[in-house]
């Protein structure tokens, strides 16, 4: 039942896609869209080791803004190692507040304020935490790359002419805002936590193209994970993710579908000194969604299944993930 539910979620957003696309195609392209901003990905949004680090952060058609993001995640952990052991049922859902602040021409921060809800089902009995997510803020650097000028030329314009590639790198720190809960570290999904209560650093790098009519976002991050007052630690945690979008133009507004793969590499959690057995794991994620850019306004929406994957033992099975979101350019 699960998998046709997804099944037809995953065709209804394909089919939006398409009817947005074919509604741009019905109007006459009066202007290009050109850039070459990141297509970010953040870590921890649940506050935990189960939340895949390959979230978007950021737009596909602006790179400075101010936002709301919804996100749904579900996770299914059977407590047992035989077929018919009982398993948890467990439902994430983030409010994010969320922005992206230049400061100059090369050199730009992004911050989240998350707010989880989460909820299990487990023997008959439900479960529900909710609070102030983990805050995070990272600091970025951009270098753009411009295309090569002919020597046998005399060009007495100072500005070079952008080639659409560019690198980023980050560095960043994510804040124990969030309550973290001993309690809860008895569950198949650690990940079921508001927050960590460990100060982790960020690192990511990233590379950037965008053309006329085509484009691709790629970046890696690595989560250094701190130890919390519970002597507890997350593992360190690798994420990536690549998306491909072809830019749809008019004078009223812009389109940008997309494709793409993430996923994920956690190592495994240590407490008391400790290292805890089946609590490393990895996946895997295939994504399709779109954003229509009106005048200020962005709306995004993305939904992601995944491809692959082994979490904590093959105990943790994710499910599927949806995002939305409303920006407004600055």
């Amino acid at each position: 039942m699960n998998v046709l539910q997804n099944i037809k979620t995953g065709i209804l957003l394909l089919a939006l896609v398409l009817l947005q696309t074919n509604m741009v195609q019905a109007h006459t392209i009066k202007k290009v869209c050109t850039h070459d901003e990141p297509f970010k990905v953040y870590c921890d949004l649940c506050g935990c080791s189960t939340s895949s680090g390959s979230f978007g952060f950021g737009t596909l058609s602006n790179a400075n803004f101010v936002g709301v993001r919804y996100i749904y995640q579900n996770f299914e952990s059977r407590n047992g190692i035989f077929e018919n052991s009982p398993t948890s049922k467990e439902s994430f859902n983030t409010y994010q507040l969320w922005a992206q602040i230049p400061i100059n021409n090369s050199f730009y921060v992004s911050a989240n304020l998350p707010y989880q809800d989460l909820t299990r089902n487990f023997n008959n009995a439900k479960e529900n935490i909710n609070g102030l997510g983990d805050a995070s803020v990272i600091g970025w650097f951009k270098l753009p790359f411009y295309k090569k000028q002919h020597t046998d030329k005399v060009d007495f314009n100072i500005d070079r002419e952008a080639s659409g590639h560019s690198l980023q790198f980050g560095l960043g720190i994510k804040l124990p805002t969030g309550k973290f809960e001993e309690s809860l570290t008895d569950n198949i999904n650690p990940g079921f936590q508001v927050g960590t209560g460990s100060v982790d650093g960020i690192f990511s790098l990233g590379y950037n193209y965008g053309g006329d009519k085509y484009g691709v976002n790629t970046l890696f991050s690595y989560y250094l994970k701190g130890e919390n007052k519970n002597d507890y630690q997350f593992g360190n945690q690798f994420s990536y993710a690549t998306n491909l979008y072809r830019a749809f133009a008019t004078e009223k507004m812009n389109i940008m579908p997309f494709v793409g793969v993430s996923g994920d590499v956690y190592k495994k959690i240590t407490q008391y000194g400790e290292t805890l057995e089946d609590t490393d794991g990895n996946i895997l994620n295939a994504s399709i969604g779109s954003e229509l850019a009106i005048d200020k306004f962005i709306f995004g929406a993305s939904y992601t299944l995944p491809i692959s994957q082994s979490l904590f033992g093959d105990n943790v099975e994710s499910k599927q993930r949806l995002s939305v979101y409303v920006n407004f350019a600055l």
